[in-house]
């Protein structure tokens, strides 16, 4: 329902930040749940934070809660991911998706859209 376009990603050394950006296109982004999700090489697609369509109750994974944050503009059609404290850890392919619901999930089987991805690599 929607096209997703990440951006942001790059080569930032340990306690480093980024901020990534999530462009969508389509059909009613602000009614989608959104998420951040990311892939290291060899490993399975891991999920990162989500939040809702109105913006509240962001969810993240343990591991992330702490140092990343999760925001969305539906009046600019964009969701973000601010990292911070980067470690080498979070070297991935980091992915947008979209879930046509009210209700967040951390299953990455029930996020219908996805983006291509962006790489971050986070040097030690």
């Amino acid at each position: 329902q929607v096209q997703l376009v990440e951006s942001g990603g790059g080569l930032v050394q340990a306690g480093g930040s980024l901020r990534l950006s999530c462009a969508a296109s389509g059909r009613a982004f602000s009614s989608y749940v959104m998420g951040w999700f990311r892939q290291a090489p060899g490993k399975e697609r891991d999920f990162v934070a989500a939040i809702s369509w109105s913006g509240g109750s962001p969810v993240y994974a343990d591991s992330g809660k702490v140092r990343f944050t999760i925001s969305r503009d539906n009046a600019k059609n964009t969701v973000y991911l601010q990292m911070n404290s980067l470690e080498p850890d979070d070297t991935a392919v980091y992915y947008c998706a979209a879930r046509s619901t009210s209700v967040i999930s951390r299953d990455r089987r029930q996020y219908k859209h996805w983006g291509q991805g962006t790489q971050v690599t986070v040097s030690s």
